[in-house]
């Protein structure tokens, strides 16, 4: 089976998530792990699962007006905050709206800050509730991984990313064997 992972990272942090996702995911699937600025429909098209990520700004996906926000904070001297390589060009929510899919399996993630998500918000939701929309079956609760407020991931998250990562893999093998049988 093959692995669309799609993330958009502005410091860093999504991006570090999905390739530990992507490392668990490597169990079941061939994996491709791949910025939103590089994902392009035939990646998609060929997928048997894609699963997709993006940080949390002002409790959802970003947009345009926060991903620059972001750059411009980062690029602020003495910010301690380094952009993404990928941080540059369309957002995770620009990119779903123009995804198509034909009927794949799929899951969502994003990074967080620690604490309640009525305070911290959750884009994970809102990228699930795109990518059901798309088409998609949904194979997990939407998954968050928290960072603090100086914006390092959390102590564990990495090793929690890996073992989803890991769920992700065998889940979507199982939905695909149970698919076959019928």
């Amino acid at each position: 089976m093959r692995a669309l992972v799609v993330y958009e990272s502005m410091y860093g942090n999504t991006h570090a998530v999905a390739t530990d996702i992507a490392a668990g995911l490597r169990a079941t699937h061939a994996v491709t792990l791949v910025p939103v600025t590089r994902a392009t429909r035939e990646m998609v098209m060929t997928a048997d699962l894609i699963v997709v990520g993006g940080p949390t700004h002002l409790h959802g996906m970003s947009t345009v007006a926060s991903r620059r926000t972001a750059a411009e904070t980062a690029r602020k001297r003495g910010s301690g905050l380094t952009l993404d390589p990928d941080a540059d060009g369309p957002g995770l929510r620009s990119w779903l709206e123009q995804l198509r899919v034909a009927d794949a399996l799929a899951a969502s993630f994003d990074t967080r800050l620690s604490g309640v998500p009525v305070f911290t918000g959750r884009a994970s939701r809102g990228i699930a509730r795109v990518l059901i929309r798309k088409g998609c079956r949904l194979l997990l609760p939407p998954e968050s991984f928290l960072v603090s407020k100086k914006n390092t991931l959390l102590p564990g998250e990495a090793a929690r990313a890996c073992s989803w990562g890991a769920l992700i893999g065998e889940t979507a093998r199982a939905a695909f064997a149970a698919s076959q049988r019928s």
